[in-house]
């Protein structure tokens, strides 16, 4: 069964859960075209807690697969493991891997190649390669962030593809399989999964493109790669430690340097608790293979000292949603500042009239889409 990759985006941003931890998520794939509005638009009100949502979710999912819709019935296991609080609950590789078979199913029609990379002589770096159905304008290279599976941005590569580009998706330590079966964690040193990619295909010139925090690791992975031509980042902060107020990180690290043994406690309290900060503390573990503690610290490397930006040459498109509600619009113009190297740059901050003011430019994906492949167009 082959998905229709040519058909637009929905655009809209819209109120399915008053809780905005559960609402992005919800417009989150419902704007990349992978759940129905239709299903999304009633859950709401039977989603108080993250257990909650994982029930719901698997309920659909089972509706779903019994109704044919492969593509659906993956992404509502998707989003069971995404809220599954504890990484080492088995219930998170289970859906994981239900995810990955039903989605498999789902695009087993269309024209596309998985492949695995070998990474580090023990791992491998997961693939899917679409090449451009004509004259290639280009290569892009396109990967998430923190928690990101490479297939949540497959109808987004479709669309570039058919917008004349060849286009490689990747998953990086701490994604998708390579964490959940292979056990490799994050790591902010970018540059080397882009590098074994860029070896592997033979590929320079090419166009690396990251969204949420893959916007702060393309950047960084450009500064020390110069087969990468151009960079498109969306939805990153320039260091990740900045975003609370400054009088709050100060405490922070007091309390961490001078009372470690209390701090630590209280972060796995913290993780254990539920609630949104108990999902990114248990989820900042999950993905670093540390303790909540020690996972806090190894994010603090998130900083613009190791994005460095001084070693950045290349021409750079930077997307910033106006009313983003993970990173705060400040974060902008300090980025802005610190690319003082560059090719040339090209700044957008989308606002809520586009639609595309949200997190990544969620509520109209194609508007961005549209302007990232003229954007290369006029870089090429």
């Amino acid at each position: 069964m082959a998905v229709d990759a040519t058909s637009t985006f929905p655009v809209g941003y819209y109120p399915f859960h008053k809780d905005e931890a559960f609402n992005y998520q919800l417009n989150r794939w419902y704007s990349l075209g992978l759940l129905p509005y239709e299903e999304l638009k009633d859950i709401g009100a039977a989603i108080k807690t993250f257990s909650d949502w994982v029930a719901a979710m698997v309920d659909l999912a089972g509706q779903a697969e019994a109704e044919g819709r492969l593509l659906n019935a993956a992404f509502y296991y998707r989003a069971a493991e995404f809220y599954t609080m504890d990484g080492d609950d088995p219930g998170k590789e289970h859906y994981y891997d239900r995810f990955s078979e039903l989605f498999y199913k789902a695009v087993e029609g269309d024209s596309f190649e998985r492949v695995q990379i070998p990474y580090h002589g023990k791992t491998v770096i997961p693939a899917i390669k679409m090449s451009a159905k004509d004259l290639c304008l280009g290569t892009i290279l396109i990967h998430g962030g923190f928690d990101s599976f490479i297939e949540e941005w497959y109808l987004v590569m479709s669309y570039l593809r058919d917008r004349g580009f060849g286009v490689i998706g990747f998953e990086g330590p701490g994604q998708g399989h390579m964490l959940l079966r292979q056990g490799v964690p994050f790591d902010y040193r970018w540059e080397q999964p882009v590098k074994s990619v860029l070896d592997h295909f033979e590929l320079a010139d090419v166009t690396l493109f990251g969204l949420s925090m893959g916007g702060w690791l393309c950047l960084r992975a450009a500064a020390y790669e110069p087969r990468v031509a151009n960079v498109i980042a969306s939805g990153h902060a320039v260091d990740y430690s900045r975003i609370p107020p400054a009088f709050a990180r100060a405490l922070m690290m007091l309390f961490i340097k001078y009372f470690r043994a209390y701090t630590a406690k209280s972060f796995q309290k913290v993780a254990g608790k539920g609630g949104i900060k108990g999902w990114q503390t248990a989820n900042l573990a999950h993905i670093t293979s540390r303790d909540p503690l020690e996972a806090f610290e190894y994010s603090l490397n998130l900083n613009a000292d190791n994005m460095s930006c001084k070693r950045i040459l290349q021409n750079v498109m930077y997307l910033t949603g106006k009313n983003d509600h993970f990173i705060p619009y400040k974060m902008h113009d300090q980025q802005l500042e610190l690319l003082q190297n560059v090719r040339s740059i090209k700044d957008r901050v989308y606002k809520k009239s586009e639609h595309a003011d949200s997190h990544c430019q969620i509520g109209n994906i194609q508007l961005m889409l549209d302007e990232v492949a003229c954007w290369i167009g006029e870089m090429t």
